[in-house]
């Protein structure tokens, strides 16, 4: 069991949560429901508001670029907007007179969001508008680099709150300097725990004795097979690897090609920007990427032109080079390429042919990702399917630009989100991309019926007659 902590400032902002949720819930509707959650979606996406958010998380983490961050907090917001539209989250969902039984939308309560330095903005917001949609308040916990990302957000909200005349007390944050105790003490009081980020923040969210939903580390892998589209394969690699940088959980780490077509694909990728830097010189991009044994974070999530001065490669790769592929053939804890990189560098794997591709990706998995996601650019049908009966993984993203399709697209059918569940092979308890639904709970009425107990025989008689009683 966890152990309780002592009464901290958290406790007195839970407690004006808790009073606004409880009025929330009992004053609520559907329209003050979604009402409030479009006002939280315009405060991110009202384009002014969103260029100020976006400039002041590059400034204060140092993570990612500002056109990205602004995509990524429009589209993600808008397509979540989409996914929610005519969700039905209050009052009675079904009522089968078959079963007797009605089901009604409750609240969870108050939740505790737990949000990353690398999407300061749209995580938590996508957070909130899943909250207030359900009907909960929520109080949010920005890593230390995204608190001013954080305050400047909940100011936008509040702002939107006034003119519809809303409780600001439902949204709500850690106030600066935030502590480790803090975010503790928050995970203890909350009625569900939500946490996006590393895996330390996870585990103790699992262990707080808050239910929790929290989300595995990625590190993508993708197979291109000799049936791909090598042209389609490289733009859509490069666009999604190159994306913010690099700051997604779901950016390609680690590309692996099978040899009948690897040339082919790093003159493809070459011709994107993506440039090959040989195993002889993986050594020296890998002192220079952990120079201590950690990332360089003078490197992670930069754009390229630092990216490539800061690994000496300047004057070594092509002009226009927007990423870079290093060939290795090592994985595991010994061998950093095979693990995430968050940068605009990629590992870069000669498969013999497409079951030894498969092989590679699942050491990699089995070495770090196992859960998240795995990419395929292929024209077989049943190669994706075959990764999804075996591989450990909870999504196959088929010729698609990874970073844009794991968290959903306007081109696929996964919902919006930011945080993806990675199953019991990412240690979580959620195999899907974190939404709506999982802000939400059911009280069940339960009526009687006529009865329908079976017979022994109409259990046990086909098995009988193969088997005997």
């Amino acid at each position: 069991m966890p152990v309780a902590t002592e009464p901290t400032h958290v406790d007195a902002l839970f407690a004006h949560a808790r009073a606004a949720q409880a009025d929330y819930e009992a004053h609520g509707s559907q329209a003050r429901y979604d009402r409030a959650a479009q006002a939280a979606a315009w405060a991110i996406m009202e384009p002014a508001r969103n260029r100020m958010l976006a400039e002041l998380a590059v400034e204060a983490t140092g993570l990612g670029n500002v056109p990205d961050k602004i995509t990524k907090n429009h589209r993600k917001t808008l397509g979540l907007m989409r996914d929610i539209a005519q969700a039905q989250t209050f009052g009675v969902l079904s009522d089968d007179a078959a079963t007797g039984i009605t089901e009604i939308a409750r609240p969870l309560g108050v939740i505790g969001a737990v949000v990353p330095s690398t999407n300061p903005a749209a995580t938590p917001a996508n957070n909130v508008i899943n909250a207030l949609k359900c009907g909960n308040a929520i109080i949010l916990s920005p890593s230390p680099k995204g608190v001013s990302c954080c305050v400047m957000l909940l100011e936008f909200i509040h702002a939107e709150f006034d003119k519809i005349g809303e409780d600001k007390r439902l949204v709500q944050m850690i106030p600066p300097p935030g502590t480790k105790a803090d975010t503790q003490r928050l995970l203890e009081l909350a009625d569900l725990a939500v946490v996006t980020g590393s895996q330390d923040n996870v585990r103790r969210a699992y262990s707080s004795g808050t239910p929790a939903v929290g989300v595995g580390a990625g590190n993508v892998t993708v197979i291109i097979d000799e049936t791909a589209d090598l042209a389609a394969a490289a733009a859509k690699i490069t666009a999604s690897k190159t994306f913010d940088n690099a700051t997604s959980c779901s950016s390609e780490n680690a590309l692996v090609v099978v040899d009948a077509i690897y040339d082919a694909f790093v003159a493809a990728m070459a011709a994107e920007g993506g440039a090959l830097v040989p195993a002889a010189a993986a050594a020296g991009i890998i002192e220079k990427l952990w120079p201590d044994g950690h990332l360089n974070r003078e490197v992670i999530a930069k754009d390229a032109d630092v990216l490539i001065e800061k690994l000496g490669l300047t004057g070594s790769v092509p002009e226009g080079t927007q990423f870079i592929a290093v060939e290795t053939d090592g994985i595991g804890p010994d061998h950093p390429l095979s693990g995430e990189k968050l940068s605009r560098v990629a590992a870069l794997y000669r498969a013999r042919d497409y079951d030894d591709a498969i092989a590679i990706t699942k050491r990699i998995l089995a070495y770090q990702g196992a859960g998240h996601s795995i990419g395929l650019h292929t024209a077989s049908a049943d190669r994706p399917l075959d990764l999804g009966r075996h591989m450990p993984t909870c999504r196959v993203i088929v010729n698609q630009a990874h970073t844009f399709a794991t968290g959903g697209s306007f081109e696929n059918g996964l919902p919006f989100s930011l945080s993806m569940g990675c199953g019991s092979w990412g240690g979580n308890s959620i195999d899907e991309n974190l939404h709506w639904k999982h802000f939400m709970q059911r009280t069940k009425v339960v009526r009687p019926i006529p009865a329908c107990e079976p017979s022994l025989d109409d259990v046990f008689g086909a098995y009988w007659d193969q088997a005997g009683k």
